[in-house]
């Protein structure tokens, strides 16, 4: 059969859209890229259709994570024509809320980006757009860490901030991260990212944007900021550190081949840390992630390399960053198991919290209804006010009050006056000096966790995700979770059940999200919602062992080998709850 013959595989509206799409895209790169992709599909390839289809199932959403997805050619992908809209809609919201356009009164708006492929092209068309726009536009010199556009925004008073990353994401995709500041935000969200209804009002200026080649691109007129602004962040983070406090402490750091191993290794070497040793392999910024499967500190594997070189050097204490560097995550030798082991997020956030809790007078804690309510308690055992969020940095940061924040996935937020959000920064400094406060005692980082399992109780937490590629399942199973609930978890009567889907400030303390919480007899807690960025169900799992306040090394033991034992209960049951009939 001839090419001429050849049933085509795309439909015409498809064919004719895709068509547009490329007549339009400001980038030669991508647009012969989707020419090809055409040509191959016209010839009968099957693969070059499916990728054809699912680039165009939709314009890529711009929600309160801004933007995130697979580079590529196409409106459901990153790329220079997707963020060009972005910006200039992003730029028409500002200046319908704000005005001033190309005026000293105009808003005030920092971009940075990260090291991946394209984030630079990315940021520096969005400068170039918005200035057009008639906005004020603040670029960064260099790629680096997303909290150092979160503190600008703050530090600078802008009215928004940019950064280009997609954080711990795959090496094919990449974002667009916005923050709302100055006179464009409420006090509690400067510095913060988006939520509802900012995220709805960009994403219907973004849908108004006429087509790309017609959209104004300016060739100057923005500011560059550059060492001034590092140094004053330099200076800012290390306001968490006591002056007086050791600083003998070994200390192993990876950058996870992102853009944190300047900022870190230079703010541990001006505070006083001189024993650090960088995993040399992800040190430098390389966007292709070589040494790990997933450029994600938390994934099985991520940090092998920073865990060997600690046995190596016989370090005291691993931190590490994720490639954008809003997280930070820690391993330690755990005296329980006679081998080196992560934190567990929760056990890193119950640390860092109750630390900054002791060096301050005033302020609370906030956390993600996901997250342990190891720190809560504690909080609450010094009358101080803990408060539970739904998840993400969103809304941790915009509690008024609090003087610690945080996420059990690795994200934590020591210093929300400096910074609004999570900083993997700031985070590696007080890791680092809660490290040297231990060795100075004899102890490590776990004795500290067992002390505080002696005060308040043993919180043990894990997680089961269960992965699908049909999206009706996860809805499927949330809907049978509800309605046929398991009546025991790990051997204990399950005493309630929550929809937080009908839930209430009043009732629950959280507004309305799509999850189920089930509490037992035990004090155990799952929690099951679907993840907001991966095709799965998530279910968070804890359970507390009430220990002794004399406890000894051996009865903590023998708690953790005991929590451990009904984590893998409640893992098992919930999996034949969560199991959906022929």
């Amino acid at each position: 059969m001839s090419d001429a013959t050849r049933p085509s595989l795309l439909s015409e509206p498809l064919r004719d859209r895709a068509r547009a799409w490329a007549a339009d895209d400001p980038d030669p790169v991508t647009r012969a890229a989707l020419e090809a992709l055409l040509t191959d599909a016209e010839g009968g390839s099957a693969a070059a259709a499916a990728e054809i289809t699912d680039a165009f199932r939709g314009p890529l959403e711009f929600g309160t994570a801004g933007l995130r997805g697979r580079m590529g050619p196409g409106e459901h992908r990153m790329n220079l024509a997707v963020v060009s809209r972005a910006a200039r809609g992003l730029a028409d919201h500002l200046l319908g809320l704000l005005g001033g356009a190309g005026t000293d009164t105009a808003p005030l708006v920092v971009i940075g980006y990260d090291a991946r492929h394209n984030s630079q092209a990315f940021a520096e068309r969005s400068a170039a757009i918005m200035t057009a726009a008639g906005c004020r536009v603040a670029l960064l010199d260099r790629h680096g860490p997303t909290p150092l556009v979160a503190f600008a925004v703050r530090h600078l008073g802008a009215d928004a901030g940019v950064v280009v990353t997609a954080s711990h994401n795959p090496p094919a995709d990449n974002g667009y991260k916005v923050y709302l500041g100055g006179r464009a935000a409420e006090e509690t969200g400067r510095g913060v990212q988006i939520v509802p209804p900012s995220d709805a009002q960009i994403s219907a200026a973004i849908a108004a944007v006429g087509p790309v080649r017609q959209i104004p691109v300016a060739s100057e007129g923005w500011e560059l900021l550059g060492e001034d602004l590092r140094e004053d962040y330099l200076t800012a983070i290390s306001a968490i550190l006591d002056p007086a406090a050791p600083r003998q402490v070994r200390i192993v750091h990876t950058a996870m081949h992102g853009v944190g191993h300047e900022i870190a290794t230079t703010a541990l070497a001006r505070a006083g840390f001189s024993d650090v040793h960088p995993v040399a392999k992800q040190a430098d910024p390389d966007p292709d992630f070589p040494t790990v499967d997933f450029p994600n500190p938390e994934e099985p594997g991520a940090i092998d390399l920073a865990l060997e070189l600690a046995r190596t050097v016989e370090a005291d204490v691993v931190v590490a960053n994720d490639p954008d560097a809003d997280r930070c995550a820690a391993a330690v030798l755990d005296p329980h198991l006679g081998a080196w082991r992560m934190l567990r997020g929760d056990e890193l956030g119950v640390l860092l919290g109750s630390a900054v809790l002791e060096r301050t007078r005033a302020g609370g804690v906030a956390q993600s209804v996901v997250s342990s309510r190891w720190l809560s308690r504690i909080a609450q055992a010094q009358g101080r006010p803990a408060t539970t969020t739904l998840t993400g940095f969103k809304w941790i940061a915009r509690t008024p009050g609090i003087v610690v924040g945080y996420e059990e996935a690795i994200g934590y937020c020591v210093l929300p006056e400096v910074v609004r959000d999570k900083d993997g920064l700031s985070t590696v400094l007080l890791v680092a000096e809660l490290a040297a406060r231990a060795r100075a005692a004899g102890r490590t980082l776990i004795d500290d966790l067992d002390d505080l399992a002696r005060r308040h109780g043993l919180f043990a937490t894990d997680q089961l995700s269960i992965r699908v590629e049909d999206l009706s399942l996860i809805g499927r199973m949330m809907q049978q979770l509800r309605t046929t609930p398991p009546s025991t978890l790990a051997g204990a009567e399950v005493t309630a059940l929550t929809d937080l889907s009908r839930g209430s400030v009043e009732t629950t303390g959280l507004p309305p999200t799509d999850g189920v919480m089930l509490m037992t007899a035990q004090d155990d807690r799952v929690i099951v919602r679907p993840s907001g960025t991966e095709p799965k169900l998530k279910c968070y799992l804890e359970v507390v062992e009430h220990v002794a306040p004399e406890a000894s090394m051996e009865d903590l033991t023998a708690h953790r080998e005991r929590a451990a034992e009904r984590l893998q209960r409640l893992t098992e049951d919930m999996r034949r709850a969560l199991t959906l009939p022929d």
